[in-house]
This record gives C-alpha cells, structure tokens and sequence, in this order.
C-alpha cells in the first residue's frame, strides 16, 4: 500500500480529546465525526486536509482517553495515515482495529515539515519527503498488522476469515 499526501503537522501529546472532541462521541458515521477532527486544536484543519494526506506528529500521539472514535474521525476527514515519533499504546491499538495505517519515525518526523508532500510505502516502511527529496525508515509492523489494516481494520478482518473457513 502505497499512500501520498500533504503533511498536517502537529507536535506532543495530541490527546484523543482534541482528535475528536467529547461532544461529538454519540456520532456514529465516520464522516460525521470527521467534520469535527482536530477542530480543538486547529480550528482549520477541515477545511485543508485532503483525501490521502496524513498527519505528522511527534510524540504520544492518541493519548487521554480510549476512544476508539478518534482513529474513525482522522479516517472520516479523509487522513489516509499517521506518521509520529511514537503512539500512546491505546491510540496504536484503536488505530490497528479500525484500519488507520500508522508509522513510527523518529527520524522522518523531525525531516517533515507542515505542507510538504509526503509519500509512504506500508509494506517496506519506508517514508519519501517528496518536497526534499530526503527517505525515512518507519518501524514495520508485522505482516499480519499490515492485512488487518489493508482489509480496513479488524472487524472486516475476522469476518474475510469467517468466509474463508466456511467454505
């Protein structure tokens, strides 16, 4: 899985709580919720992102609370994945369950700056800065990581299985 897009950058300890705030948690379409991602934090954010683009964060990402609803809001606004210096651990999990691609890179994190055209290759872990020119290696996830995520997330995962040990 090859994704590109403009980097959406943003620093420490972006909490759960300005991914997706609280008020909109009984909202169930992602879409919906997507309209509302970040908007406690940057308050324009909808309005720039793009289909395909992802955001660059630094540390602790996700943190704060376990809602599952934020990975689904970066999703719904069109984010098609996550580069940060590290996950909080609830974060990581909700974003693999939900199929919310998601790299860790110190490296590429700090080499990224806000706008610049980013290119991720899933498979190998490796991060293209398309506006320097300059490649990062992510952290790879295990093989079945990466098809639980490319089958957009667990619960399509489990039911593909389901169908295949039916037949």
């Amino acid at each position: 899985m090859i994704l590109k897009g403009t980097a959406h950058k943003y620093g420490k300890n972006v909490d759960t709580d300005v991914i997706i705030p609280g008020r909109y948690c009984n909202l169930i379409d992602p879409v919906e919720l997507g309209k509302h991602a970040l908007e406690d934090l940057d308050v324009n954010f909808v309005k720039k992102v793009k289909p395909g683009d992802l955001i660059v964060a630094d540390t602790n990402f996700g943190c704060g609370s376990s809602r599952e609803v934020a990975a689904v809001a970066l999703k719904g606004a069109g984010v098609s994945g996550v580069v940060a210096k590290s996950f909080a651990r609830i974060f990581y999990r909700n974003a693999i369950n939900t199929g919310l691609p998601i790299f860790e890179c110190v490296e590429g994190v700090d080499g990224i700056k806000d706008g610049d055209t980013i290119t991720v290759d899933a498979a190998n872990g490796v991060i293209t800065n398309e506006s320097t020119g300059k490649t990062y290696s992510a952290t790879q996830m295990p093989p079945f990581m990466q098809d639980l995520i490319a089958m957009g997330g667990l619960l399509r995962y489990v039911e593909k299985r389901l169908v295949e040990k039916s037949k």
